[in-house]
């Protein structure tokens, strides 16, 4: 039975070839073709002498997704939709920012997603499985391929904000980091990748031992106990005292950013009174506010906030020596802003 090469590390590579009677420093020439050139088949791999890529052929597959649908906002944001090879389908968008040379790719790391956050059309979605390291790069591999196609740039920013929750596919976003950073991988900076995490605080710490220097977005969206548990049932197990210590301990041993995502919602968590709350949330360590404009799911649970009450809110915050940026809603008009992702025909 064949096996899926781009399960092996490096050094796991390495072991199989020498195993097998193989030279192992081809390791590093097939490691290179399969994560910095992202090939789909061995042929491809013309370094290689043609009887290594006939034993390659005979005892190892390469799992790749393909394109289903790519949608373009008027906007400039792309979505687009991949197949697993299982059949399953996941949605990946690119926010490109021209004028800042910033494209910034929003990436899945789940198919569907357990924590049903009210507000979020994914987690209205079967949770089905966990994406792999090569699932979740490969979305980084053919995006990017877009991105120059249309923008003549490459993908600057990865966002791990898409389908599902990355901290509960903790083992496979790791391994995917470490491959977009490596060297002889994609070579990103980590300071250019964000996790995004609805709030786990076990998680979170050990996100800080093992990887320190990538960026964390918390989504909060309410910025005390009650109203976050109407709207996201984490917060039972995840309260915000545990998630503040959670981030004081990420703020001292990480030194990555940290982000507070909040969406607002008309008549929910839009008042001072909850600004206040959020500005004292933010006083214990350095922590941006991102101010998310609602984008309405279709179940007519929530409202949109208007945009005067939502600059309020913000020049409130700002008084108060909060770091503020308003993140104006992109791609509406094809289902892919913030909490929009749910495979729709």
């Amino acid at each position: 039975m064949k096996i899926n090469i781009r399960q092996f590390s490096q050094d796991e590579l390495k072991q199989a070839l020498k195993d097998h009677g193989q030279q192992a420093f081809r390791a590093k020439q097939i490691y290179q073709w399969l994560w910095q050139h992202g090939v789909g088949s061995f042929e491809e791999m013309t370094n290689l002498s043609k009887d290594l890529r006939k034993w390659l052929e005979e005892n190892f597959l390469i799992l790749q997704i393909v394109q289903d649908t790519a949608q373009y906002s008027t906007d400039g944001t792309i979505k687009v939709r991949f197949k697993l090879f299982d059949g399953h389908l996941v949605e990946s968008v690119l926010i490109p920012v021209p004028k800042d040379n910033r494209y910034t790719l929003c990436v899945s790391t789940q198919v569907g997603c357990s924590l049903s956050c009210a507000f979020c059309a994914t987690g209205k979605m079967k949770m089905e499985r966990n994406l792999t390291p090569g699932e979740i790069i490969d979305q980084l591999v053919l995006v990017n391929k877009i991105c120059e196609e249309k923008y003549q740039h490459e993908i600057t920013n990865i966002v791990y904000m898409g389908m599902g929750e990355p901290l509960l596919n903790y083992k496979n976003v790791i391994k995917s980091i470490e491959i977009i950073s490596a060297e002889n991988g994609h070579n990103m900076s980590p300071r250019r990748l964000t996790i995004s995490t609805a709030g786990i605080a076990k998680m979170i710490k050990r996100l800080a031992d093992d990887s320190p220097r990538v960026n964390l977005a918390l989504s909060l969206h309410a910025a005390d106990d009650f109203k976050r548990s109407q709207i996201m049932p984490i917060n039972e197990k995840n309260n915000l005292d545990v998630l503040m210590d959670a981030l004081d301990y990420y703020s001292k041993v990480g030194k990555g950013n940290i982000t507070f995502e909040y969406i607002m919602l008309n008549h929910l968590n839009d008042t001072i009174e909850d600004a206040n709350n959020l500005a004292a949330l933010c006083r214990s360590f350095r922590v941006k506010v991102n101010i998310i404009e609602y984008n309405p799911i279709g179940d007519g649970l929530f409202a949109k906030v208007d945009t005067e009450k939502v600059d309020r809110f913000a020049s409130h915050l700002t008084q108060k020596g909060v770091l503020v940026t308003v993140r104006r809603s992109r791609g509406g008009d094809i289902d892919a802003a913030c909490g929009q992702l749910a495979n729709k025909s």
